[in-house]
């Protein structure tokens, strides 16, 4: 399943694509959304440390919200991410 998600810009897209997924790795950072706030999503990672990230709008902060809720649940992992200006592709399994 894959998934494009609109950031404010290209800073807050490489942001958001290095704190969910690490490629050499292959793991997924990501552990939780503790706020979200208008375009703001808040999330927790794996350090127990929160970051802040700027989507383009609400619509975008709530389809992220939602196709990363089977992440953080353990149901998909993350296998990809490509950043595209201020776009993000995620793709899970």
């Amino acid at each position: 399943m894959k998934k494009k998600i609109t950031c404010e810009d290209e800073y807050e897209a490489r942001k958001l694509s290095s704190l969910i997924y690490v490629k050499q790795d292959n793991e997924s950072f990501i552990t939780g959304i503790l706020e979200v706030i208008e375009n703001e999503v808040i999330i927790s990672v794996k350090d127990k440390s929160a970051h802040s990230i700027l989507l383009k709008d609400r619509f975008e902060v709530e389809s992220f919200a939602d196709f990363i809720q089977s992440v953080i649940e353990k149901k998909h992992r993350i296998t990809e991410t490509a950043i595209f200006n201020d776009v993000v592709e995620i793709t899970k399994e």
